[in-house]
């Protein structure tokens, strides 16, 4: 098992919320959080951009991070990890306003009006987002997909967000610089297309208390294989 990836099968794969800074880091650096990782180029990419920050890549797809979790300790990023788990419980696996700021880079838009509740903006992952980010807290949202910006946009503001930074055209813009170069595999893929970025900055509402219950967690059979490398 790769030491950096917390998955299913470890003992600490339910102990971690609350406890990423002291248990994991062994440090009180700012924890932020890339939802949908992926192959973790930008968890990697920005652990070695800021190693004054603690990075964690969440994906359920283990074939996905073993690759970011590989590359990551192979150049001995100490505070870059990898959980494997739904981004639904969330409030699992982080504790209340532990989080310093998200990233929420190229996720399935789902465009379909059926799958609403799907994307990754959706007012109930808003809420989720909420309970774990610290007040004043930034959520960073990239995607090539127009629709999904727009969406996203209309829902942070019906949720009471605040829009702070939101451009089109990414690359051509004076926001650019902030992004040190880091791109995950598919924003690659569609620049090279001509595609344009869209990038939005924002930030929810200040959440008093916890509200709800913790959702249960629940792995489909095909879920629960062993992080490995299947190329």
């Amino acid at each position: 098992m790769m030491p950096n990836i917390i998955e299913m099968g470890k003992e600490n794969f339910l102990s971690m919320g609350g406890n990423w800074k002291s248990d994991f880091f062994k440090n009180a650096n700012p924890l932020v959080i890339e939802l949908a990782c992926g192959k973790g180029e930008y968890s990697y990419g920005l652990g070695k951009a800021f190693p004054e920050k603690n990075f964690v890549g969440m994906d359920i797809k283990g074939a996905r991070i073993y690759v970011g979790a590989k590359a990551a300790e192979e150049e001995g990023l100490s505070n870059v990890a990898f959980l494997r788990g739904k981004i639904e419980n969330l409030r699992s696996f982080f504790g209340w306003k532990e989080v310093d700021e998200i990233w929420i880079t190229f996720p399935d838009p789902r465009p379909k009006d059926k799958d609403e509740k799907k994307r990754l903006t959706f007012s109930r992952f808003l809420k989720l987002y909420q309970h774990i980010v610290k007040e004043n807290s930034i959520i960073h949202l990239k995607t090539d997909n127009r629709p999904l910006m727009d969406y996203t946009v209309e829902s942070v503001l019906a949720f009471g967000g605040q829009v702070l930074v939101l451009t089109h055209d990414l690359y051509e813009s004076e926001w650019k610089h902030e992004h040190v170069g880091i791109q995950t595999y598919f924003e690659e893929k569609f620049t090279k297309k001509g595609f344009k970025i869209n990038y939005l900055k924002f930030r929810l509402p200040v959440l008093e208390k916890e509200e709800g219950p913790v959702q249960a967690i629940f792995f489909r059979k095909e879920e629960m294989t062993e992080t490995k490398d299947l190329s």
